[in-house]
C-alpha cells in the first residue's frame, strides 16, 4: 500500500499543523475547510510557522515557498476523491466525525485509508460507521504539531495489518515517531495527561494554592517543562473537557469525572491561548 497523495480536513490548530507536516517532507496535500476564513487563517499560521523556522536557520526560505505551494486549500470535501490518505481533524464530537467519514466513504477510492486525528473517542465506533471499516485508524497528533515528534497510532478492532504497517511507515516518512496503542477511550497519553490537567482544575476549584504556584509547584517538585494549567491553556481547555468527558462516559469511572471549574471556563468561552484567557491572560 504506498501513499503518495494526502487530504487533510479541518484548518484549525490541528488540522494546519498536520497539513504542513506532511507538505515539508514532500507530499502533495489538500487542505478542506467548509470555511474560506479558516483557510486563510490556516495559511497565516502556515506562514507564521514556517518563517520561525527561517529566522532560526533551520528551514531555508526556497523550501518554506515550496512548502506552501504544496498545499492546496479547497472548501469542497470532494477534492478528496484522489487521495491515497485523508486525515480527519474536526471537532471532536463522534456524531460529526461519523458523519464525516460516511461523506469520505462516498468520494474516496475503497483502498484510501481514512485516519481520525481524534484525541480519544474509540476507533471501533468511528470505523463501524464506515462502508469499509478495515480501512479506518488513528494518526493522534500532538500540538504544536511541526514540533511534537510523537504520533499515536491507533488501531481500531476492524483495521486491517496492512493499513497499520502503511500509516506508521509515512509517519515516520514526515520525520514523526510512531507509537500504537490498542483502542480505548482517551488511548495511552491523554488518559494519562488530561485527568492530570483535570485535577489540576480542581486543586484552583477547591483553593489549595493559585494557578501559577500550581504550575510552578508542578515544575519546580515534578521536573515537568510546564504546569498542568499551562499546557491546558495551550492544548485547549474545550478540547480537555471533551477528552474528560469521553473517559468519565466511557469508563463510567467517577475519576474521570470532569471538574466543575473547568466546565464553568469552558461555557464561559475561556478557553486558553486561542482565545486569549484561560488560567493565564494571553491578550498582553
Amino acid at each position: 500500500m504506498k501513499i503518495e497523495r494526502i487530504g487533510v480536513i479541518g484548518a484549525g490548530t490541528m488540522g494546519n499543523g498536520i497539513a504542513q507536516c506532511f507538505a515539508a517532507a514532500g507530499y502533495p496535500v489538500v487542505l478542506q475547510d467548509l470555511s474560506p476564513e479558516a483557510l486563510d487563517r490556516a495559511r497565516v499560521t502556515m506562514e507564521s510557522s514556517l518563517a520561525r523556522q527561517v529566522r532560526k536557520g533551520t528551514l531555508d526560505p526556497s523550501a518554506a515557498d515550496t512548502t506552501l505551494a504544496r498545499i492546496s486549500p479547497v472548501t469542497d470535501i470532494a477534492a478528496m476523491a484522489d487521495r491515497d490518505l485523508v486525515v480527519e481533524a474536526i471537532v471532536e464530537k463522534l456524531e460529526i466525525k461519523t458523519a464525516v467519514l460516511k461523506q469520505l466513504d462516498a468520494i474516496c477510492r475503497a483502498d484510501a485509508v481514512l485516519a481520525s486525528n481524534t484525541s480519544s473517542i474509540s476507533l471501533t465506533q468511528l470505523a463501524a460507521g464506515s462502508k469499509h471499516p478495515e480501512r479506518v485508524i488513528g494518526m493522534h497528533f500532538f500540538n504544536p504539531v511541526p514540533v511534537m515528534q510523537l504520533v499515536e497510532i491507533i488501531r481500531a478492532l476492524q483495521t486491517s495489518d496492512a493499513v497499520a504497517e502503511a500509516v506508521s511507515a509515512v509517519t515516520r516518512a514526515i520525520g514523526k515517531t510512531p507509537r500504537v496503542s490498542k483502542d480505548s477511550y482517551g488511548f495511552v497519553v491523554n488518559r494519562l495527561l488530561a485527568p492530570l490537567i483535570n485535577e489540576a482544575v480542581n486543586c484552583v476549584h477547591e483553593g489549595l494554592a493559585t494557578p501559577e504556584d500550581i504550575d510552578s509547584m508542578m515544575k519546580l517538585g515534578a521536573n515537568h517543562p510546564m504546569g498542568p494549567l499551562a499546557l491546558g491553556d495551550l492544548i485547549g481547555l474545550d478540547i480537555v473537557l471533551d477528552i474528560m468527558e469521553t473517559l468519565y462516559d466511557g469508563f463510567d469511572d467517577p475519576k474521570y469525572r470532569p471538574s466543575p471549574l473547568l466546565k464553568q471556563m469552558v461555557h464561559a468561552g475561556w478557553l486558553g491561548r486561542k482565545t486569549g484567557k484561560g488560567f493565564a491572560d494571553y491578550t498582553a
